[in-house]
């Protein structure tokens, strides 16, 4: 069955004479994001008088403007009694911690079990709002901190934060190769042109880039600290593999294991036994949606990377030790 419609009116002001459409009306309904409301445009479900407009249509002023929009709530997904472990939280917003192994979203492949399923249970009220208040989005086997809005406007404004490059998003990701300074990869993302699962650099994709620097340098490996300033799916992997320095684990943009030579047993045992990408989010910054105040959380290295970082350590004083 299909979501219902709604139907949503207002006037233009006299004052906005002469200002785009778009402009005008991402002020007459401030609840939803310039991005939502842009495509409601191109869809025409956003009409002047009604009429189909561009979004770089001039407006004259006192014109009616109507939306008949389907608002795509979360109320396909079932609450389920899954533990959330919640780094803060109020009326707007809740930021928790992901664990590795943890779908974000209900799909074909995963239609329960999933955050969405979980969130609903901790709060119902999240049925009306897109994607259960979910703004962005972590792979399922990439752990960290992550940012769900409780409110319509708490949901636009986190929207329009990303899209503006002003949430710190930072991870933490162990690579294959030791590392002799950071950078930023700066290459473009789209879809595969053959294997539908996988992103990758295309010189006709979406703007990408990731900022990387030394956090730990190891005898063939490296800890870094990764900082996006776009959120394309899949980026700091693709960008690693693009660098040649893969990160560890990773199913998809790793390649075979590389065991470095003379290893200690412990090293090997943990880089074979390690079957995802060693990748965290560790760090979330954005600003409020009401107060304006920076909210700043950070969520612990789970146990499997701690044990990987300290084989990688106890292997490299052993090279130390033995002069190799």
């Amino acid at each position: 069955m299909s979501e219902p419609r709604q139907t949503l009116t207002a006037t233009v002001p006299d004052s906005a004479a002469g200002r785009r459409f778009d402009a005008v009306l991402a002020e007459l309904f401030p609840d939803y994001s310039r991005s939502r409301l842009a495509a409601w445009i191109k869809s025409g479900d956003a009409r002047l008088n009604g009429q189909e407009v561009r979004p770089r249509d001039p407006v004259r002023g006192g014109e009616s403007v109507e939306l008949n929009v389907v608002l795509d709530t979360q109320t396909h997904a079932e609450a389920e009694d899954i533990a959330l472990n919640i780094l803060y939280e109020d009326a707007e917003v809740i930021v928790i911690d992901k664990p590795a192994g943890l779908v974000v979203h209900p799909g074909a492949g995963n239609p329960a079990g999933t955050l969405v399923n979980a969130l609903l249970h901790h709060d119902p009220s999240l049925a009306s709002l897109p994607r259960a208040g979910i703004v962005h989005r972590l792979d399922k086997d990439t752990s960290g901190v992550m940012v769900v809005a409780r409110t319509l406007p708490a949901h636009t404004s986190l929207v329009d934060q990303l899209s503006e490059r002003e949430v710190h998003r930072q991870y933490l990701a162990v690579v294959v190769g030791a590392l002799v300074s950071g950078g930023t990869a700066n290459a473009p993302i789209d879809r595969h042109p053959r294997d539908r699962l996988r992103m990758g650099v295309r010189d006709d994709g979406k703007d990408a880039v990731t900022h990387y620097r030394l956090r730990e340098r190891f005898r063939a490996h490296t800890l870094l600290e990764c900082r996006l300033e776009t959120g394309r799916t899949h980026q700091i992997r693709v960008h690693m593999q693009h660098l040649k320095h893969p990160i560890i684990g990773d199913p998809l943009y790793g390649g075979p294991l590389k065991l470095p030579k003379g290893a200690t047993d412990g090293l090997v045992e943990a880089l074979r036994g390690f079957k995802r990408q060693a990748l965290h989010a560790e760090t979330l910054e954005f600003v409020h949606p009401v107060s304006g105040e920076p909210v700043r959380c950070s969520a612990a290295v789970p146990a499997d990377m701690l044990h990987l970082l300290a084989e990688l350590r106890a292997d490299t004083r052993a090279a130390v030790e033995a002069g190799r």
